[in-house]
C-alpha cells in the first residue's frame, strides 16, 4: 500500500477538547508510519486547504502533541467557511482536490459539526466524481450536542460541566445576598435549536427549591406572562430565582427572543442578548433587582474544569477516524454508542456522513418536565455521566499549561493563488 498524506482541519465554534480530537488524529497517525506519512493540518480550518496553507504537524514533538490533550481553542485555528454545493461552486472543489494531489494526500479528516461533516461528505463525492483516490472521516465536535446518531458529542461534556458548575456556584452567591439584594440571577449559555446546554444547568439542582428554578429551551415557545408569573413565584417561595435560558430561546412563531438581524458565514442567525432581554422583562413587570451573565466563549474554553469523559471520547474520536480510514472505510463520522448509563458504558460506533449532514437532535421532550422549565430524571440520567470525572490540566505559575506549536507552514506547491 502507498504510503500517503493525511490533512486534518477543525472547523467552527471551537471547544475545550477539540485538540485531544487532534492528538488523537495526530498522534495514531503517527502508529503508522508505513501508510501515512505526514499530517497536514489546515491554518484556519478548510481555508487553509483552498489557500495551500499547510501547517506540518510532523515538525512538532511528540511532547507538544501530547499537549494538545489538555489545550483549548483551535490550535492549528478555525473558520466557518462552508462549501456550496458542487454544483454551484465546483472551483473550490477542484481547487481543494488540486491541493491534496499536489500534496499527495489521500486522507481527510474534518473536526466540527453538522455543517462540516456536510464538507466531509461533499468532498468524498468530488473526489469520486474526478477519479482522485481520497478517503474521508468526519470527526465529530459541537459544544451544542446536537449532532445526530451520536450519542453525544465531544466539546459537550465539558461545557455541561461548566454551566451545571457555574449554575449551583452563581446561585449560592444570590442566596446569601436575596435578603436584602439581588433576587433574580440570569445565565445565557449557548444552544441555537438544541436546548442540552440549558439543560446541563439543571444538574445544578439536586434537591427540591434548589436553582436553577426555570431553564429555557429552544424546544419550548417562550410565554412571557408564563415566565414572568414563575419568576415571581420563585422569589415570593424561595427569596430569589435563577434562570438558564438558552439563547435559542424563542417565541411561538419561531422569533427568537434574542435575535439580532445579521447571519454569520454557515448563515445561521446571529444570536446573543437574551439574558438583558429578560431582566428588561423582569425589571418592567416584576421591579426585582436582578444581574444577569452571558457564559459566551468562556464555557467552550474552560479546559481547567473539563469533563473526563468529554476529554476522553474526543480523543478517541481522532483515533478511531484514523483507524477507520486505514480500514478503507469512506465518507463516514465515528460515533458515541451508549451501552449503559450507570455505572457508565460506551464504545465507538460509525454513522454515514450522508445521513448526518445538517441535521439536528434536538432534546426529546420527555426530558423536559411537564411545565417545561425543568428536566427530567431521564434527562438526568442521560447528561450525568458526561459531566463526570476531572481532567485537570498541569499548572506553572498559578496558571494552566498550553501546548505552544511552531505551526510551521509547508512550501507552496501551486503556482496559482486562490480567492475566497
Amino acid at each position: 500500500m502507498a504510503i500517503k498524506n493525511a490533512f486534518y482541519a477543525q472547523s467552527g465554534g471551537v471547544t475545550a477538547v477539540i485538540n485531544a480530537s487532534a492528538a488523537g488524529v495526530i498522534q495514531t497517525a503517527r502508529k503508522y508510519p508505513d501508510q501515512i506519512g505526514k499530517v497536514y493540518a489546515g491554518r484556519n480550518g478548510i481555508i487553509g486547504a483552498l489557500k495551500e496553507e499547510l501547517i506540518d504537524t510532523s515538525l512538532e514533538s511528540d511532547e507538544s502533541i501530547e499537549a494538545l490533550i489538555h489545550t483549548p481553542g483551535g490550535a492549528f485555528g478555525s473558520c466557518r467557511h462552508k462549501l456550496k454545493n458542487i454544483s454551484e461552486n465546483a472551483r473550490e472543489y477542484e481547487r481543494l482536490i488540486e491541493v491534496f494531489r499536489a500534496h499527495d494526500i489521500g486522507y481527510f479528516f474534518y473536526n466540527g459539526g453538522g455543517d462540516s461533516q456536510d464538507t466531509a461528505y461533499k468532498v468524498s463525492q468530488m473526489a469520486e466524481r474526478m477519479g482522485y483516490p481520497i478517503t474521508c472521516i468526519g470527526v465529530p465536535k459541537t459544544v451544542d450536542n446536537d449532532l445526530p446518531f451520536t450519542d453525544c458529542c465531544p466539546g459537550f461534556g465539558s461545557v455541561g460541566k461548566y454551566i451545571a458548575t457555574s449554575t449551583l456556584e452563581a446561585s449560592l452567591d444570590i442566596k446569601s445576598m436575596c435578603d436584602t439584594s439581588t433576587k433574580v440571577f440570569i445565565l445565557e449559555v449557548m444552544g441555537r435549536h438544541a436546548g442540552w446546554i440549558a439543560a446541563a444547568g439543571g444538574l445544578a439542582g439536586e434537591q427540591e427549591g434548589d436553582a436553577p428554578h426555570i431553564i429555557l429551551f429552544p424546544e419550548v415557545p417562550f410565554n412571557r406572562e408564563k415566565f414572568l408569573e414563575r419568576v415571581d413565584e420563585s422569589v415570593k417561595n424561595h427569596g430569589y430565582c435563577v434562570v438558564v435560558a438558552s439563547e435559542g430561546a424563542q417565541y411561538e412563531d419561531g422569533r427568537f427572543l434574542a435575535e439580532s438581524g445579521a447571519k454569520d458565514a454557515f448563515g445561521h442567525t446571529q444570536l446573543g442578548g437574551v439574558a438583558p432581554a429578560l431582566a428588561n422583562m423582569v425589571k418592567q413587570a416584576l421591579g426585582h433587582k436582578y444581574h444577569w451573565a452571558v457564559a459566551d466563549y468562556l464555557q467552550r474554553s474552560a479546559r481547567h474544569l473539563a469533563s473526563a469523559t468529554d476529554v476522553e471520547q474526543a480523543y478517541a474520536v481522532g483515533q478511531a477516524a484514523v483507524e477507520m480510514a486505514l480500514a478503507g472505510k469512506q465518507a463516514l463520522m465515528p460515533v458515541i454508542v451508549r451501552e449503559q448509563s450507570s455505572p457508565y458504558r460506551w464504545r465507538i460506533g460509525e454513522a454515514n456522513l450522508s445521513e448526518v449532514a445538517n441535521q439536528e437532535k434536538k432534546m426529546p421532550i420527555h426530558f423536559i418536565t411537564d411545565d417545561g422549565y425543568g428536566i427530567t430524571k431521564d434527562c438526568r440520567e442521560y447528561l450525568q455521566p458526561l459531566i463526570s470525572g476531572e481532567s485537570f490540566p498541569p499548572f506553572d505559575n498559578g496558571l494552566p499549561r498550553v501546548a505552544r506549536l511552531k505551526n510551521q507552514l509547508t512550501e507552496k506547491k501551486l503556482k496559482t493563488e486562490f480567492s475566497l
